[in-house]
């Protein structure tokens, strides 16, 4: 079941001799549960690409459909409520509210939502993601590790139709990226969440199931590694 389609996505930048294209005609389609990675050098596109995908930026031309929605013909109240219901997102940075503890940081986007928390939901994140005795903790309190887990427990809250995940072990050393991207896999495999994950690092890429790769805004592979 197809969960994602982006259609001939172009993002220009500037105009004239200043005129940059971020991306140029990309097109693809994502399958729901698919574990995707997303890999490029610097400039090639991929955040870009991971912004309009998320809703967060207005492209220049093409589509983007998320389940079924078209993503830019909505009104901006139905736009944001999409971005919190529909996409998960987790960054380099976590992003973290300082003053709120894990509890609240994760919980945030259904509060948001005016929506009950589902505690059983928060409980099994709380658990799996190992930072139930952290849950009464203030970022700062945190260790880089910790507050990325707090920032996935976020993004797979609201049970989104999409996580993407921009460098999410990019902040972090060998061994707390390759507990995060387990941490990722196995919410793909338990949640049959997809996701599509950006990184430089193509040894973090293959733990994936599928990656495509960006140069210069277009993308110029696009291979599945495992089924």
């Amino acid at each position: 079941m197809e969960i994602l389609r982006v259609e001939n996505l172009t993002k220009i930048y500037g105009k004239g001799e200043n005129e940059v294209r971020a991306l140029d005609g990309v097109s693809f389609t994502v399958e729901k549960g698919e574990f995707a990675a997303i890999i490029g050098s610097s400039g090639s596109g991929k955040s870009t690409l991971l912004h309009l995908i998320g809703g967060v930026d207005t492209p220049s031309a093409g589509k983007v459909y998320v389940d079924g929605t078209d993503v830019y013909a909505q009104k901006e109240e139905a736009l944001a409520i999409f971005r919190r219901r529909q996409v998960g997102l987790i960054y380099q940075f976590y992003n973290l509210i300082p003053v709120l503890n894990v509890r609240e940081n994760i919980t945030l986007p259904v509060l948001m939502d005016g929506r009950e928390v589902n505690e059983e939901r928060l409980e099994e994140l709380l658990s799996t993601l190992d930072i139930k005795k952290r849950e009464n903790h203030l970022p700062n309190q945190l260790s880089g590790g910790q507050q990325q887990r707090v920032s996935i427990g976020r993004a797979l809250m609201n049970a989104p139709a999409i996580v993407l995940a921009d460098e999410p072990t990019g902040n972090l050393d060998s061994k707390n990226s390759r507990e995060i991207m387990q941490l990722l896999r196995y919410s793909n495999r338990k949640y049959h969440q997809t996701m599509l994950v950006i990184t430089h690092d193509e040894n973090i890429a293959l733990q994936a199931d599928r990656i495509l790769e960006l140069e210069d805004g277009k993308i110029v592979r696009d291979e599945v590694i495992r089924r």
